[in-house]
């Protein structure tokens, strides 16, 4: 059942719902809030909306390393899933 949650991101109050838990919300709320204040002092004088979007960019772009990481060792587990069954059934003939 989903929870609504009072957040606070880049200085604004948002409410949203959210099924995951407090623990976990929580933990998102910290990593958005954490790479909004790297980009904040990593790049002086920008707007607000400027620092959302590159946060957002960068997130995405962690976002899909990851699923990229994710979806190489998924390939190569199920080539040595394959190896082995066919292992097996050789040793078994």
């Amino acid at each position: 059942m989903k929870k609504q949650y009072q957040i606070r991101v880049l200085g604004q109050d948002i409410s949203v719902l959210s099924d995951s838990g407090d623990e976990h919300v929580g933990a998102v709320v910290s990593y958005v809030n954490d790479k909004v204040r790297e980009i904040q002092k990593n790049a002086k004088a920008i707007n607000i909306l400027q620092v959302a979007i590159l946060a957002a960019l960068n997130i995405a772009d962690e976002h899909f390393t990851l699923k990229g990481l994710k979806e190489d060792i998924c390939h190569q587990m199920e080539s040595k899933s394959e190896q082995l069954i066919h292992l097996i059934n050789e040793i078994r003939q």
